[in-house]
């Protein structure tokens, strides 16, 4: 049957038409719209067996894509193509990916596998929208600037946020900042991590009114960033500047990845910083990855490319669970990259001999596994994540071939941050300790030794992981409950057959108590061997020998049977449960 209809009729009105007819008349009908001399639509009816003739519509041929549809797809792909083509095409000279692309390397093709608020302010320059009156691809804001949903990594859904730096260099705006909020509000809810790929200005200035201050502006980032620490893990990787209110982000969160040549982070810009306090200065050396990753330790890890910042975030979630009611991941054990049994020829005879702390951990942990964080911040300690016999572990270790270990104020907030960490997403705890302590002087005085020093000692005593500390060589001073020492809880405190325990090293102490006798000796040489003969005396009472005699550490390991005794203990106490006093919170930050 033919059927003609109106020439204004719609594709949509043209289908209803023609599945009622076919119904009606059980035949093929083709319809024909206006004056047109092919139909527009057929529908046919399939032949069908029992007393009923079966259901016409469900036999009929489908139809296809509705123009509606078709529409909507349309325009979710001309979204997709983000701002304006002039912006697009100088991402290439930047040396960065548009944020669509950008997406597709990180969770392949197709990028998310869902998006949130993809027509975000669509009413504002869309010329779809009745409330544009002349489209100019000029002033386009697809997004709102802001590309939020999720994504799977190597295995692990995530919450992503992601600026899109055509539109307005990535600023946000009224509708970019109530994406982001709900992107945090989802991540705590479901308990997935939170990722941030940020290139973003900051604010939109000439539009603050709407989001600046407002109770749920972009102050509401910071608070809900303060509200998540701790539940799911915030991952940051920055791919440009981000100056002013765009810093906190990054700095919020629990891991920072920056990028080389791309990105910056800084309060001010360097035009800002000009015109108040007269420094010229460019942004690299005022907010670049050198200055982050070596001097503020704003930066966890710095990357080469794009591509690296997305292998070194695949690297890190394997050692993080999804949230801090979960256990971190766990995999097959791998041997050591070197020997256990070769450990002991690792650590120097002499006290004072410096060695890299490196050669101990591959000695230890399983091959390859060993993922430093913030390598050139606070060098005389490392800290990184690990596993020992497939179990993840936090490695918090001093570094006597830097600054011989002694810890300063940067390395003291670093362990103590990294250490924090660990507590929230239940990563148990290995101290690999061999520090003189604490630096003294009026240098590190000023810079906060003792506040910072305190931090470290907090973390420690409020970490309720399982936590193993070995004495590799020197333990002296504070540095002994810097590093979990006896008294700081931990499952064991071992030491290895160089290792010795005291107030201070042997020349210091012998100094502060017999520097009266010594001086009153004349003959140099006989002095001389009288100071021997009394750090001898001393070190017989701090070697690890008489602390284990003493019962003040748990057991001397051989160096070859180290790794297989942490890893018998960290199994022991993998499920172990600690109790602190019952409280609001301590009041050390």
């Amino acid at each position: 049957m033919k059927v003609r209809i109106a020439a204004a009729a719609s594709r949509d009105e043209a289908a209803a038409i023609a599945a009622a007819v076919a119904e009606h008349v059980g035949e093929t009908v083709e319809v024909y719209v206006g004056d047109g001399d092919e139909p527009t639509l057929v529908r046919e009816v399939a032949e069908t067996d029992g007393a009923d003739g079966g259901d016409a519509d469900a036999a009929a041929t489908d139809p296809g894509p509705t123009d509606r549809e078709r529409r909507l797809r349309e325009e979710i792909t001309d979204i997709e193509r983000g701002g304006p083509e002039k912006y697009r095409e100088r991402l290439a000279d930047q040396g960065k990916l548009f944020v669509r692309d950008r997406l597709e390397l990180w969770f392949g093709e197709g990028g998310l596998e869902f998006e949130d608020g993809r027509f975000a302010n669509f009413d504002g320059w869309h010329g779809a929208s009745p409330d544009v009156d002349e489209y100019d691809p000029e002033t386009r804001l697809p997004a709102d600037g802001l590309v939020t949903g999720a994504g799977t990594l190597d295995g692990r859904q995530l919450h992503v946020g992601a600026n899109d730096f055509t539109v307005k260099a990535g600023s946000v705006a009224k509708h970019g900042v109530e994406k982001f909020i709900r992107l945090q509000e989802r991540a705590l809810k479901t308990g997935r991590p939170a990722l941030y790929l940020v290139d973003s200005s900051g604010g939109r200035i000439d539009q603050q009114r709407g989001f600046f201050a407002n109770r749920e502006g972009i102050g509401k980032f910071y608070f809900n960033h303060s509200r998540i620490s701790g539940v799911v893990p915030q991952i940051c990787v920055l791919y440009g500047p981000c100056i002013a209110g765009a810093a906190y982000t990054p700095v919020f969160s629990d891991f920072t990845v920056m990028v080389r040549g791309m990105s910056a982070l800084a309060i001010a810009s360097p035009r800002m910083v000009e015109m108040v306090t007269g420094e010229d200065i460019e942004l690299d050396e005022l907010g670049g990855p050198d200055v982050h990753a070596r001097h503020s330790g704003s930066a966890d890890l710095v990357a080469d490319d794009e591509e690296h910042a997305r292998d070194l975030v695949a690297q890190l979630i394997r050692y993080l669970p999804d949230n801090c009611d979960e256990t971190p991941p766990s995999a097959d054990p791998v041997e050591p990259t070197k020997s256990p049994s070769g450990l002991d020829g690792v650590i120097p005879q002499e006290p004072n001999k410096g060695y890299d702390m490196h050669r101990v951990v591959e000695r230890v942990v399983d091959g390859g596994s060993f993922f430093e964080l913030q390598p050139e911040y606070g060098r005389e300690i490392l800290t990184g994540f690990a596993r020992i016999d497939g179990r993840s572990v936090g490695v918090v270790a001093n570094q006597p071939a830097h600054r011989a270990g002694a810890i300063f104020p940067d390395s003291a907030r670093k362990a103590a941050e990294f250490v924090w960490k660990c507590d929230a997403f239940n990563v148990p705890l290995l101290y690999l300790c061999d520090t003189p302590g604490f630096m003294a002087g009026s240098g590190v005085e000023k810079e906060g030794i003792l506040e910072a020093g305190k931090k470290m000692i907090y973390a420690t005593s409020e970490a309720t992981v399982p936590k193993q500390c070995v004495v590799v060589r020197k333990a002296y001073g504070a540095g002994i409950y810097a590093m979990s020492g006896p008294a700081y809880d931990p499952e064991a405190t071992l030491a290895l057959p160089s290792g010795e325990i005291a107030i201070m090293g042997p020349e210091a102490a012998i100094n502060a108590v017999y520097a009266n006798k010594l001086d009153a000796i004349d003959d140099p040489e006989e002095r001389a061997e009288r100071e021997r003969e009394l750090r001898e005396q001393y070190r017989e009472d701090i070697d690890a020998h008489r602390m284990a005699s003493e019962v003040v550490i748990d057991e001397i390991v051989p160096p070859g049977d180290l790794r297989a005794e942490l890893a018998a203990r960290f199994e022991l106490y993998e499920t172990v449960e600690k109790d602190r006093p019952e409280k609001k919170h301590g009041t050390i930050l």
